[in-house]
């Protein structure tokens, strides 16, 4: 890989916003000879994570027409999503059984254009394909994709690899994209509590 298409590549995954947030993650290498097409990524895609994507769809769908709605139907939206959050947790149930053990690392920050994870040095190389499986259990959700590294750089003992996507369901992403938003809201307004309580103790 040349420094330009390096340079190109983590201009990809900056095209996004992304947050440091610590998530585990699956890891498996895959060789050029065995890089699959989208449409081959997607029909090999493992039945739990197409499920979880197609109940969050379904979810938004069913409960968005109603937000704007008072009265009886505001009853009807909060026994709704008492209902999605019991499937969310079914759903999250079903997807921790797909992470391996021995494929686990930790993600350190990710966005719609890739992630960064964490690896002892020997581990992966700039270059590598890899097969992604991203498990988000305080969101009882989980993505499939496959990625690239595009830059390591050593950080205390361990290695950080920079992953830009390579395949992954548009749907995917837009669900990457607003976890990272609801991440970033969670840890602002954590901020602000504590700069209450902060000042509070003064």
């Amino acid at each position: 890989m040349t420094t330009t298409d390096i340079k190109t590549k983590l201009a990809q995954f900056d095209e996004f916003f992304s947050i440091d947030y610590t998530f585990t993650i699956n890891v498996n290498i895959i060789t050029r000879d065995t890089l699959p097409n989208f449409e081959q990524f997607v029909a090999n895609m493992p039945a739990p994570f197409k499920i979880a994507s197609e109940v969050n769809t379904l979810d938004q769908n069913a409960l968005r027409p109603l937000q704007a709605v008072a009265g009886v139907a505001g009853q009807l939206m909060e026994y709704l999503n008492h209902q999605a959050k019991k499937m969310d947790l079914l759903v999250g149930y079903i997807l921790g059984q797909q992470d391996e053990e021995s494929n686990r690392f930790q993600a350190v920050k990710f966005g719609g254009g890739g992630i960064i994870f964490k690896s002892d040095p020997a581990n992966f190389n700039t270059g590598d394909f890899l097969e992604l499986k991203l498990f988000f259990s305080d969101e009882n959700t989980a993505m499939y994709c496959i990625g690239e590294i595009v830059n390591s750089e050593l950080i205390a003992s361990d290695n950080q690899h920079t992953v830009v996507f390579h395949h992954i369901r548009e749907e995917d992403r837009e669900a990457l994209v607003r976890h990272s938003l609801h991440q970033q809201s969670k840890q602002l307004q954590a901020l602000a509590q504590q700069r209450n309580q902060a000042k509070n103790s003064k």
